[in-house]
């Protein structure tokens, strides 16, 4: 049975998987403000300048409100890598102003400098905004800043540089597995409402339009002549409707990839036979669409030059980290010569649309024919092919 209640949450997790990092980010600036404000207050009177430090310390309060208002407030989702970096220019400056405003007693004594802890919050921000990249780069700039503010990088700074270094690791990578998981959630969710649509429609349509199509083509074969065409068609309808109502139509996901095999599924027939693994096999979606054009390609011409009846077989494979589709067909096979005159003569049908659009995906495009013996061309591309990594 199905229950609606479970439902709104789940949703807001998979969409806003690192709002759990961000509030944690938040409560950790407050927090750790609260902390040097005290201990800020218990060094003021011997601090070189009193007024400065009660000056740095209003400044770190109104942007940690603005870091709270940005990071939290809805609708500033898009500017929360933009204000961590930021943040991390202005826990920066902060952290410099500490030669005007602690002594070099104060620093010798190990008084923690102007932000202390507090900036070390920048590296958090960056690292759930950045991921680990962002989370060490921070870490690396802060470093930077308490090293040049202190003139010093004794036991306590490099201790100091190890923890920003460890917490922009830790919480960078906690950020990409976040990520990462949203969206296999994501897909699972709609993978999983696309197959019980599907469940739905088949039902609908067996019972009506496939026991028509089905009727129609089995009549038309008994009554022949030009029934028997139209007989034909209907049936290779019906088994382009049952591969996509079993297939599904490829969907192209939020990293902009796409299934190769239900796409070139979706080209079988009555006369087409397609084979492809049960798994999907996920490539850069404007890949795939040139894959799906080569193929279509591929198996026109055999309809054009061997029979709109002939047969045809597409093979896709995952083989040594590239993807191998060979379309064949049991035809008469291209004469020697015959695609070399064709494109003298402009007809560049194969040596644009097929071999060139597999040239531009750094794949390779072989030919196997003869006479009798039919033809096979072979496309094979290298897996990763125009991935889009996420960068770590």
């Amino acid at each position: 049975m199905f229950r609606a209640a479970p439902v709104p949450a789940t949703l807001i997790d998979v969409e806003r998987p690192l709002e759990p990092l961000w509030r944690g980010v938040v409560v950790y600036r407050v927090l750790t403000l609260v902390t040097v404000i005290g201990v800020s207050a218990f060094h003021m009177t011997d601090y070189a300048a009193p007024w400065g430090a009660a000056l740095v310390l209003a400044v770190m309060t109104a942007w940690t409100a603005v870091l709270a208002r940005g990071y939290l407030g809805a609708g500033f989702e898009d500017r929360r890598g933009p204000l961590a970096l930021a943040d991390l220019a202005v826990s920066a400056g902060i952290m410099l102003t500490t030669p005007l405003i602690v002594t070099d007693a104060q620093l010798d004594a190990s008084v923690p400098g102007m932000g202390s802890i507090w900036t070390s919050g920048a590296v958090l921000a960056c690292a759930v905004a950045y991921r680990i990249v962002g989370g060490v780069v921070a870490a690396a700039v802060i470093s930077a800043a308490l090293v040049l503010a202190k003139s010093r990088a004794t036991l306590t700074e490099l201790n100091d540089i190890q923890i920003l270094v460890l917490a922009g690791l830790t919480v960078g990578y906690a950020s990409l597995v976040l990520r990462r998981a949203a969206e296999r959630v994501r897909r699972a969710v709609a993978e999983e409402a696309a197959a019980g649509e599907r469940e739905r429609l088949a039902r609908a349509v067996h019972d009506g339009v496939l026991q028509v199509l089905a009727h129609v083509g089995r009549r038309g074969a008994d009554l022949g002549g030009a029934a028997a065409e139209l007989g034909a068609l209907a049936g290779e309808q019906e088994v382009a409707l049952r591969t996509l109502l079993t297939s599904g139509n490829a969907q192209v996901d939020a990293e902009g990839r796409r299934d190769l095999a239900a796409t070139l599924r979706a080209a079988a027939s009555g006369r087409v036979t397609v084979s492809a693994p049960a798994h999907p096999v996920e490539l850069p979606a404007a890949t795939v669409a040139e894959l799906d054009a080569v193929v279509r390609a591929a198996l026109a011409n055999v309809e054009r030059h061997v029979g709109a009846a002939a047969p045809a077989w597409v093979l896709v494979e995952e083989l040594d980290g590239a993807v191998e589709i060979s379309v064949r067909d049991d035809g008469p096979g291209i004469p020697t010569g015959r695609l070399a005159e064709a494109e003298e003569q402009g007809r560049l049908g194969v040596a644009q649309s097929m071999r060139g659009r597999v040239a531009g995906l750094g794949g390779t495009l072989d030919l196997d024919t003869g006479p009798g013996r039919g033809t096979e061309w072979t496309i094979r591309i290298p897996a990763r092919v125009d991935e889009r990594r996420e960068s770590v």
